[in-house]
């Protein structure tokens, strides 16, 4: 799926669509990809009216919807998975409730078994590329 600025609404209603009971999301792509910019669209679809913002720092910031609440990762600051661990997030990850992760890659082994992975791609400098791929 190709989406611009102009059309990621459209975008992120159609990858929660695809989801389906899915809710814990990878999120892969380069610095400057659009991870944070295609979540915040996410986080607007399901229902938060909060400021969304990277949890760079934070490592994990809490947003409420309607029917529960999102967790939204960046792990690009861990240094180990050890890190990941002793912030208890394989528990986020099997609360139930939605999870956006960003840089997945740096907790491998900390990853469910199943999950809805998201590529994002730079085709140009306001249009991407998605490939999803449940698991």
């Amino acid at each position: 799926m190709k989406y611009s600025i102009d059309n990621i609404a459209a975008a992120a209603r159609e990858i929660i669509n695809q989801a389906g009971a899915a809710k814990v999301f990878l999120f892969h792509g380069d610095m400057g990809a659009g991870k944070t910019t295609l979540i915040k669209e996410l986080c607007k679809v399901l229902g938060t009216d909060e400021n969304i913002s990277s949890p760079t720092f934070s490592i994990v910031n809490e947003y409420r919807i309607p029917k529960g609440k999102i967790y939204h990762f960046d792990f690009y600051r861990l240094k180990n998975q050890a890190e990941g661990m002793d912030m208890g997030c394989e528990e986020y990850f099997y609360s139930g409730e939605y999870c956006f992760i960003e840089w997945p890659e740096k907790i491998p082994d900390l990853l469910p078994d199943t999950y809805l992975d998201i590529t994002i791609s730079i085709i140009a400098v306001d249009t991407r590329e998605i490939h999803i791929n449940k698991k």
